[in-house]
């Protein structure tokens, strides 16, 4: 049984759908992401999760139990903000011992230590502090530290609790992008060696892709795919996760053979190319000769000036080369069909050259209808 199950979750504000029937299942220990563009909802279902917005309509249960009316204080949850939401008047030490007062823990301040149960609030502060190496921070006043470590701060105040699940909503979005990406080691880190269960609300792809077990891609309020990050990247159910995840080369295209071998022939729209595409038996049979498609290619797949003569090799011309440091992308003209392509180096062209390309057979995905 899953930890945390969300079933058929619907939420609107006023005339507006947050969210349609959202189901998802989150695993004990296991660290979730909820990822998608502003707007798709991702937020609005983590609230609901929190007992901070009430569903329309469906259910939440937890640890086999249903708590979709249950009071955000009563779920025993610890929750982390995009903006902190630490109290400027309290210094570090009161900023985490918050929740714990508001659950009637014993203790009063760092210099206190009370005689007693282990798990007071001296202990628990100093722990979650240690936890988030901020160790001898208790006195510091939260305007005199950077936004790193404020949001160390927030994390130990979520931590200090013991919470049976974590809540992220955006954490690292304000800190910058070295910073963030330390601070997101970090954080798995943490998750992990506590042996929490956490969902991660985030509209940054790479920054999901390296804390998350499994995602759930959102779009305009619908969950469109749930997978492991490589799944995702890899086998896109549709248009939609294909465009948000990563660059991807969407070709517009019409099945030419009526036969259902693993390798079919599709003629490009733009272009007038015929490819050989690898694909299922399944997704064949729902896809009528004639019917238009979708088929995508990473840019990262496509081979440059390999293998002259063979199979989807086409002609292209070179309109733009773009820098990226490790990596550079050349966007191609190949008779009116449009494709990126991402190589190490590409000292030897520039633009108006003519090259040619290979998009591999196997490398080439078809996606539903548009």
């Amino acid at each position: 049984m899953s930890l945390l199950s969300l079933n058929e979750i619907s939420k609107r504000f006023g005339a507006t759908a947050a969210i349609t029937d959202v189901s998802i299942a989150v695993e004990r220990g296991e660290f979730f992401g909820l990822l998608g563009p502003s707007g798709c909802g991702k937020t609005t279902t983590l609230r609901i999760i929190a007992g901070l917005e009430s569903p329309d309509t469906g259910t939440v249960d937890f640890d086999g139990r249903e708590i979709t009316t249950l009071p955000s204080e009563k779920r025993g949850f610890g929750m982390v903000f995009q903006n902190y939401a630490l109290f400027p008047h309290l210094n570090v030490f009161e900023n985490v011992a918050f929740g714990l007062r508001a659950r009637g823990k014993r203790g009063d301040s760092p210099t206190v230590r009370e005689a007693g149960p282990a798990h007071t609030i001296n202990e628990r502060v100093r722990r979650a502090l240690e936890l988030v190496q901020l160790p001898g921070f208790d006195t510091r006043r939260v305007d005199e530290l950077s936004g790193g470590q404020q949001q160390r701060v927030a994390i130990a105040r979520a931590i200090a609790i013991e919470p049976s699940l974590l809540l992220f909503d955006e954490p690292l979005s304000n800190l910058d992008v070295a910073l963030r990406e330390e601070t997101r080691r970090e954080l798995r880190a943490l998750v992990t060696r506590l042996n929490l269960t956490a969902v991660y609300v985030t509209h940054d792809q790479e920054e999901a892709f390296a804390l998350c077990d499994r995602i759930a891609v959102m779009s305009e309020g619908r969950v469109q795919q749930v997978g492991a990050p490589r799944e995702l990247y890899d086998h896109p159910a549709n248009a939609i996760v294909a465009s948000f995840l990563g660059n991807n080369n969407l070709m517009r295209a019409m099945r030419l053979t009526s036969s259902n071998d693993p390798l079919t022939k599709f003629k490009t729209l733009d272009g007038g190319h015929t490819l050989t595409v690898g694909a299922s038996h399944e997704q064949l049979m729902h896809l009528p000769v004639n019917k238009p498609c979708l088929l995508t290619i990473r840019p990262e797949a496509i081979k440059l000036n390999d293998n002259p003569g063979g199979d989807n090799q086409l002609a292209a011309r070179i309109e733009h080369i773009e820098f990226g440091g490790a990596t550079t992308t050349l966007s191609l003209d190949a008779n009116g069909l449009k494709l990126e392509v991402l190589v190490l180096r590409a000292d030897e062209f520039v633009p108006g050259d003519e090259c040619q390309v290979t998009l591999p057979a196997d490398q080439i995905r078809l996606l539903a209808s548009p």
